[in-house]
């Protein structure tokens, strides 16, 4: 009776064994990386919204409601629900998109001039809405 370690017959299924036993992680590791890269190229794109800075004030109203929104930009354009709209057509337009809706929120950056601002809240009063102004708390920054 003899025993074999290394190089009887038992030993050379013993490699077979541990061959098959071994898992591959090189597919797993690329595939890991190109779906990196893939969201590192495409996380810009996600970014949502318009970049407005609202007026900072001391005291704030919280308001969960979803209500349309009105953007005026610092240059003075404006946008419904950041869709771009000329102020002529901003009540048709806001009715037609929005025809049970009674309050819009208005949001306008702070170095907007006052000229749109009162325009378009008169235009939206004009119409029946009741305007919201979106401002941010002045300690939010900090």
């Amino acid at each position: 009776m003899g025993f074999s370690l290394n190089g009887g017959g038992g030993g050379s299924r013993r490699r077979r064994l541990d061959a098959l036993s071994e898992i591959n992680v090189v597919p797993l590791v690329d595939v890991v990386l190109v779906l990196l890269i893939i969201f590192m190229l495409t996380a810009h794109v996600m970014e949502f919204g318009l970049e407005v800075q609202v007026p900072k004030v001391k005291q704030v109203r919280d308001s969960a409601e979803e209500l349309p929104v009105v953007t005026i930009t610092r240059s003075g354009e404006l946008y419904l629900n950041e869709t771009p709209v000329n102020i002529h057509r901003l009540a048709e337009e806001f009715r037609r998109r929005f025809p049970a809706a009674k309050s819009v929120y208005l949001r306008a950056d702070a170095q907007t001039i006052w000229d749109p601002i009162a325009q378009v809240i008169s235009v939206l009063g004009d119409n029946g809405l009741y305007v919201q102004v979106v401002t941010q708390p002045e300690d939010a920054g900090r």
